[in-house]
């Protein structure tokens, strides 16, 4: 193949110091015999997406590596500098079980002790969710978490956090990245002095789960109520079963052959809890001790996985916009009828998730904020309306949420925790968590969504995402499941058109690569390419009146509609 002379020239940099010998010769082999890998590791810079910075761990600038982590962190440190002149600056810093995460931190430390920034590195392997309370507790100006979340073993990355404790958002995020670009590798210091250092660990875990015991409304049940728990060998380990403890819960069983935190994920071949596989021995450990609930989280424990009791008897996995309506409901539902519910309270989803969410809220009277992909946003709208509205419960269709305000991002901790008192409340009652669901769809209609990821890895799948996003921006769908499409959200353009009489409306929302068309049964389909894994994203939900039949049949029924979507798509 003909190598472009930029990546060449890009590669050739990282022939000399401060790259280390091994690094180098890497670097060297792929120049002399593997050109292909070389274009993938050098054909572009690891950039923040949703969920901060993410990549296949190696050598190169479009890797997850001690240099561009080092990058990052001088260019963060920069910005830091400039934001808080005449402040001594701190930063928290937490890792998750993943292969490199601890020597990566303590790499990430070092540059930021480099540059006179205080740090409170986490003793060993600690929560996502723990490190945004943290910042806020510790009063720090900034918190990273080394973590790929969910993303195979071969990935790592780095979440940056504001002193407000949520992932970056606009103007910092573009800012930071601007910092990090003018950053040159020989610019990068590594401190050998430890005295800005300081480990943190076991006062802040009591601290963090004094404020998930707080968040319980109830104990109907609890004693009855048998969970299974895998952490998938992630970081739920460390506090988890502490938390179902502490508010009350007795019978929990711990998937043991997968409590091991360990990087390689050997008992799964995705530590994904959206994946039925992931949770398949939970699954089978929950029959055979005749569990009521399966709680399952990722490897860095923002997202929480359940699967609870059909109304056969048989363990049924839900997708998340099920257990977050359920989750809603209860908490809402709970501070309602004690009259505890703020009369300020708001609720938050995103654009992506399932439109029952927020016709729960509004049932009870409770504000439904709407925002883009990824909690940063929902931690935005938090802080955006700290001491006017009161922030309750919010989630998003990808297995996250978030409830109450103490961390600034999801929390599978403080979820699960929840999702197990409604389990309980609904078996003190003679239901279930699918019983629940079932009042709600009766309530407020019949919803149900379908997810499908296509992977696209690499270069050649980047550019064929962004034309899979073209062609449908260029030319959408006349029809959907026999429905005429009457309504294109284009995020990226800012519009919401009304394809029927020609107007438009700005979307009210920050720019972001999503499409959304509306047929004329409100049926909604979704394309949005991942900010955090080489996929592009199909988004489908539907609702129709429940009628009669089971749930069983409505489900059949819904799908065959959202079949039908998919073969107008093209999918």
């Amino acid at each position: 193949m003909t190598l472009d002379p930029n990546i060449l020239k890009k590669a050739e940099s990282w022939l000399r110091e401060p790259i280390d010998g091994k690094a180098q010769a890497e670097v060297r082999r792929m120049i002399d015999t593997d050109h292909d890998a070389l274009v993938e590791c050098f054909y572009k810079d690891l950039d923040f997406g949703t969920g901060g910075m993410r990549g296949i761990m190696g050598v190169g600038s479009n890797r997850i590596n001690r240099y561009t982590l080092g990058q990052a962190t001088q260019g963060l440190s920069n910005y830091l500098r400039k934001q808080f002149p005449n402040e001594t600056i701190s930063v928290a810093i937490a890792f998750d079980s993943r292969n490199n995460s601890d020597t990566l931190a303590l790499d990430v430390a070092k540059v930021f002790a480099a540059n006179g920034i205080s740090v409170r590195l986490f003793e060993s392997l600690r929560p996502t969710p723990e490190l945004s309370f943290t910042i806020r507790h510790l009063n720090c100006h900034a918190g990273i978490v080394l973590t790929a979340s969910h993303n195979p073993k071969e990935y790592n990355g780095y979440k940056v956090y504001w002193n407000d404790g949520g992932q970056l958002v606009p103007p910092h995020d573009k800012a930071i990245i601007e910092e990090v670009r003018n950053v040159e590798l020989s610019q990068v210091q590594f401190s050998n002095d430890d005295a800005m250092i300081k480990r943190i660990g076991e006062s802040v875990d009591r601290a963090y789960l004094e404020q998930v015991q707080q968040l319980s409304i109830g104990n109907a049940g609890k004693d009855e109520l048998k969970i299974v728990f895998t952490p998938l060998h992630g970081t739920s380990v460390v506090l988890m079963e502490q938390a179902l403890k502490l508010t009350g819960f007795k019978n929990v069983s711990l998937v043991v052959d997968q409590s091991e935190p360990d990087g390689n994920f050997p008992t799964v071949d995705s530590p994904n809890p959206e994946e039925a596989a992931a949770l398949d021995m939970a699954v089978k450990q929950a029959d055979r001790e005749g569990a009521d609930l399966v709680i399952g989280c990722d490897p860095d424990t923002d997202r929480v996985g359940i699967a609870v009791r059909d109304h056969a008897g048989n363990m049924k996995l839900l997708n998340g916009n099920q257990t977050g309506a359920v989750l809603m409901d209860y908490i809402l539902g709970q501070l309602h009828a004690k009259g505890k519910l703020p009369s300020n309270a708001f609720s938050a989803t995103t654009i992506v998730t399932s439109n029952l969410m927020e016709d729960i809220a509004l049932g009870y009277g409770v504000e439904s904020m709407r925002c883009l992909t990824g909690f940063k946003w929902i931690a935005d709208l938090i802080r955006e309306n700290e001491g006017a509205k009161k922030f309750i419960v919010g989630g998003e269709e990808s297995y996250g949420y978030m409830v109450g305000d103490f961390v600034r991002d999801k929390d599978a901790i403080s979820a699960a925790v929840m999702i197990a008192e409604a389990a309980a409340y609904a078996k003190s009652i003679g239901s279930s968590y699918l019983g629940l669901l079932d009042e709600i769809h009766k309530k407020h209609g019949f919803y149900l969504e379908r997810l499908i990821s296509i992977k696209k890895e690499g270069k050649a799948g980047a550019e064929a995402i962004a034309k899979m996003m073209e062609d449908l921006r260029a030319n959408p769908p006349k029809e959907l499941a026999e429905r005429k499409v009457v309504e294109l959200k284009d995020y990226q353009q800012g519009i919401i058109r009304n394809l029927v009489d020609g107007t438009e409306k700005p979307t009210g929302l920050p720019k972001s690569n999503v499409i959304q068309v509306v047929n004329e049964n409100g049926d909604i389909a979704t394309a949005r390419p991942s900010g955090t894994e080489p996929k592009i994203k199909f988004y489908f939900s539907v609702k129709r009146d429940w009628t009669g039949g089971s749930s069983t049949e409505m489900e059949t029924k819904l799908n065959g509609i959202i079949d039908r979507m998919l073969k107008d798509l093209s999918i």
